[in-house]
């Protein structure tokens, strides 16, 4: 694989079952160079098997998909003539598809009621004067910003506490229906207006106001209430703890369902067709900033409390993007474990069984009956979809066929035995030919993340390029129990720098072809956080790349959307913690040649923590570059424009043949 067959990378989004088991539909997503963008439509396939999935829909990127109670309309996010994400809705065999929403900064996450008849959606209700709501009004003439919070931005997002997200609910139009048309101009009376075509069939109705921010909307099993979960702005310090409530969904009023003297951080929120209250949660404590490796379960809300169902320190239900599926009497989960992520269904007794096993990574589900579709990806394909029934396991899609025409480098797992005697999991990816091969060694973000089995473009065009490629999943990762995730507490920089060097050491020692003594480091977020950590305690390397990193603990304090609690958790707040654990501080060891790459509207590591360690390498005499991106924020290489994604490859590939040459 090269850099440029990224388009050949097609993620398939959570699936929608039909409520009898007949079909599914799903969205697909693939950068495309020419459009500069992620493109992806809708996808209907029939689970007999006869005949392959199907596109349904022609919008520019048409995504998350969901069917209707009775299977017969689909509601989806389109982009609207303004490129703003709206609710749409079309029939689940196809055809032309009907706006529902007309939000001025776009609508989020949605859902159906039990009847079908409405959909509660949230979206940004931005502050009088501001993003474009009054037209002519140019964002720097805007007004000033009055903060008085501890948080007032989000990557990709920009300012929040001036554009907070609300509830809404509408009715679903008739697909049906005769379309409404352009009235044509006339004379009219005196004083009145030219009519004009209404920009959607239903007006909204909003059920939310204020300044607190509602994420997420679940409808209650009888339709009368809609879940959301609370986020009020901190005045003093950040608070990570959720408050549920429910609003009623003729907007009479809204309840508490879940409070924060729980002390509980909600991640998805799920309600089974008797009414039973799932959610996925981690205890963060009663100071609410305890998320380092937090132990996300699966929990039920009972009159009694929450009842927890799944152990939190051995089974990991994830952060990012896990879902709840209420399955009869029970509930489908994700568990992230050793590179992989399995469906499990676990009964309201807390008893779970693996449904969804092997060399997967499960990344969205739904069910019928006892049918469950799952999308997950593998080893030879970024996204699939698979079918599970009595019958096993059937994959019923093949996005993955132009990757494996294009040419995957095999992938060797390993375990090697670190110096302190703890296993140290990841993988080697070597070219062809007998070498010896230079050898990259490349560490994940998070740093609560974890590297999988799927084909990894920053690992095939290095390899495509000649380099070996050593990857592994150090203490501080997700997937092997929660002690594993909390190694690195207040501790960065020390079992996590040893493992990862170990590992390098092992892979080197494992295959003959790889050279030992011609190696590269480079890593994205905290991995450009460990990466300038080994550099400055490690001088073996020829080269370094530094990427998007966490660099500077004393600042990132201020400046980062995080900035509030992940230092505090990850590093410690006091002066010798911070002098002890930062990159920033230990710059002036570093003689490695560094090329450190940022965006410039990355808000999570912000692009200063770049510029300050840049500055502070060029000062100390070390052979230095910066490469800044403009327009991208902390998603570059995941989501960013796909023409940046290249020139970044073009770059990475680049710094390697001038500081590790291929011989």
């Amino acid at each position: 694989m090269r850099a440029a067959d990224i388009d050949k990378l097609v993620a398939v989004s959570r699936p929608s079952i039909a409520p009898d088991g007949g079909f599914a539909v799903f969205a697909t997503s693939r950068a495309d160079v020419a459009a500069n963008r992620n493109v992806g439509q809708l996808w209907r396939v029939d689970l007999d098997g006869s005949g392959p999935a199907r596109r349904i829909t022609r919008g520019v990127a048409d995504s998350s998909p969901r069917l209707s109670p009775d299977g017969t309309l689909i509601a989806f996010i389109r982009e609207d003539e303004k490129k703003r994400p709206q609710v749409h809705v079309v029939a689940a065999r196809g055809g032309e598809a009907l706006r529902v929403t007309d939000q001025p900064l776009g609508a989020g996450s949605f859902a159906w009621s039990p009847d079908g008849a409405r959909l509660a959606y949230t979206a940004r209700v931005p502050e009088p004067g501001r993003y474009g709501s009054v037209e002519g009004l140019d964002a720097a003439a805007e007004a000033p910003r009055h903060i008085t919070g501890v948080r007032w931005h989000s990557n990709g997002v920009g300012y929040t506490a001036d554009r907070p997200r609300h509830v809404f609910v509408v009715d679903v139009p008739d697909v049906t229906g005769e379309p409404a048309y352009e009235p044509a101009p006339a004379v009219q009376p005196e004083g009145e207006e030219q009519p004009k075509k209404a920009a959607v069939p239903s007006e909204s109705l909003p059920l939310t106001a204020g300044d607190a921010d509602h994420a997420g909307v679940t409808f209650s099993a009888d339709g009368s209430e809609i879940l959301t979960v609370v986020d009020e702005i901190e005045p003093l310090r950040r608070d990570l703890r959720s408050r549920l409530v429910a609003v009623r969904a003729d907007g009479s009023g809204a309840r508490d369902v879940l409070g924060t003297e729980r002390n509980l951080s909600l991640a998805d929120v799920a309600v089974a067709d008797d009414g039973t209250i799932a959610v996925l949660a981690s205890d963060v404590g009663a100071a609410g900033v305890d998320f380092v490796a937090p132990g996300t379960a699966l929990w039920l809300l009972e009159d009694e409390g929450p009842r927890r169902l799944t152990d939190a320190e051995t089974i990991d239900l994830g952060e990012v993007g896990s879902h709840i599926t209420p399955v009869g009497e029970d509930f489908l989960v994700q568990n992230r474990t050793r590179g992989r992520a399995h469906l499990l269904r676990v009964t309201r007794r807390g008893e779970s069984t693996e449904v969804l096993a092997g060399d997967v990574e499960a990344g969205g589900q739904d069910a019928a009956g006892e049918t469950i579709v799952a999308t997950v990806a593998r080893g030879d394909s970024f996204g699939e979809l698979v079918v599970i029934d009595r019958d096993g396991v059937r994959t019923v899609t093949d996005f993955g066929a132009p990757l494996r025409e294009a040419g995957l480098a095999p992938v060797r797992e390993l375990t090697v035995d670190g110096r302190d005697g703890y296993p140290v999991h990841g993988w080697v990816a070597v070219p062809e030919g007998e070498g010896p091969h230079p050898v990259i060694l490349m560490i994940h973000g998070g740093p609560y993340a974890t590297y999988g089995i799927h084909p990894f473009d920053e690992v095939q065009t290095l390899v495509d390029a000649g380099y070996a490629v050593a990857y592994c999943n150090p203490r501080g990762s997700a997937g092997y129990g929660r002690a594993h995730g909390r190694s690195i507490r207040q501790a960065m920089g020390t079992v996590d720098f040893t493992d990862v060097i170990d590992f390098l050491e092992g892979a080197v020692a494992s295959y003959g072809s790889l050279d030992g003594g011609r190696v590269g480091v480079m890593g994205g977020s905290y991995g450009g956080y460990l990466t300038a950590w080994v550099i400055a305690h490690d001088h073996r390397f020829s080269a370094a790349i530094v990427e998007r990193g966490f660099l500077d603990p004393v600042s990132f304090q201020g400046t980062s959307d995080i900035g509030s609690f992940f230092g505090d958790e990850y590093v410690g707040a006091d002066a010798g913690a911070l002098q002890r654990q930062s990159p920033m501080a230990a710059a002036a060891q570093v003689r490695t040649p560094t090329l450190v790459i940022h965006s410039e509207l990355d808000l999570r590591c912000p692009l200063e923590q770049a510029t300050r360690y840049y500055s502070a390498l060029k000062r100390n005499g070390v052979e230095a570059e910066l490469l800044v991106f403009p327009g991208e924020d902390h998603e570059l290489t995941r989501s960013g424009q796909p023409r940046h994604r290249l020139q970044r490859f073009d770059a990475v590939l680049d710094w390697w043949a001038r500081k590790l040459p291929v011989s």
